[in-house]
């Protein structure tokens, strides 16, 4: 198989998936995104994994998927409801942090986030869950500025979303317009940034659908593991002290250290302004930031 078949949901991948999802009982859009996160560690330079090989990791992610589900069970909404009758709510930091520390594909929150959600009507569990912090990124925060006039500090980031297996079609892009309601209240606020990426599948509909813009791309860096799990450079500094993996490998003789070798499909970042409305900036004029 191809890594590109894998993104793009060819039919070889996407029956693989169902089959592991049913056998586990997970979904099977938060394994394909866990999957996707990892296949390029096992992809050659030139993207082919073999069969075995995608599906070993597969069944890894469900194994692991479905204990995170379990361990927060209590949290978990399995009914649905129409996105009419859905209440939005400011999410405790306690509740945000158990959903994304076990359930997004980067499996930790962000601190200093501000957390919201659309959550059921009958036992005001989360349905679809939302992330806001500052954004840190500087090279997105210089690029903004240069290019739109957006002061430092006036950007916030979407830095997390999940969405349950009930919620129904288009709670994100709903959620997403509640946000930033309550964000045009927040002092200096000027815009929401978040970074989209394709190589797990991600194509940016739910931004898109609540009148996000694409306004840059990003160089994809490749991705980096600790024993075969992904992890963030910013993961690998709270943990270890740092992210160049020469020197991890050194301070941690007995610990893997790897990155990807494929290349990887370069970040989208969608912007949305607080007030007005946001340009649509023509794909041809889009600024590729390099890193």
């Amino acid at each position: 198989m191809t890594l590109d078949d894998c993104r793009s949901g060819e039919p070889a991948f996407a029956e693989l998936v169902e089959r592991v999802a049913t056998v586990y009982e997970v979904p099977v859009r938060a394994l394909t995104v866990r999957t996707l996160l990892h296949l390029p560690l096992l992809a050659s330079s030139g993207g082919r994994i073999l069969q075995s090989d995608v599906t070993a990791e597969l069944e890894r992610n469900a194994d692991r998927l479905g204990s995170d589900y379990e361990a927060i069970e209590h949290l978990v909404p399995t009914r649905e409801h129409p996105l009419t009758d859905l209440r939005f709510e400011v999410l405790p930091d306690r509740v945000a942090n158990q959903i994304f520390s076990r359930l997004h594909y980067l499996r930790s929150s962000r601190d200093g986030s501000r957390n919201f959600a659309l959550v059921d009507p009958v036992h005001r569990l989360p349905v679809t869950v939302c992330s806001v912090s500052p954004l840190e990124w500087a090279l997105v925060g210089r690029q903004l500025r240069a290019s739109f006039g957006i002061a430092p500090g006036t950007a916030w980031d979407v830095s997390r979303v999940y969405s349950f297996e009930v919620a129904p079609k288009n709670a994100i892009s709903f959620l997403l317009a509640k946000v930033r309601q309550v964000m045009r209240g927040v002092e200096n606020a000027r815009v929401l940034t978040t970074a989209v990426d394709p190589n797990l599948a991600f194509v940016g509909a739910s931004y898109r659908a609540a009148n996000w813009q694409r306004w840059m791309s990003v160089q994809a860096r490749p991705y980096l593991y600790v024993d075969g799990t992904y992890a963030s450079p910013r993961q690998l500094r709270l943990r270890y002290g740092g992210a160049n993996l020469p020197h991890l490998r050194a301070a941690n003789p007995g610990t893997r250290f790897e990155q990807s070798r494929v290349p990887l499909l370069d970040s989208w970042i969608y912007c949305c302004r607080l007030d007005g409305i946001t340009e649509n900036i023509p794909a041809e004029v889009q600024r590729r930031l390099r890193r």
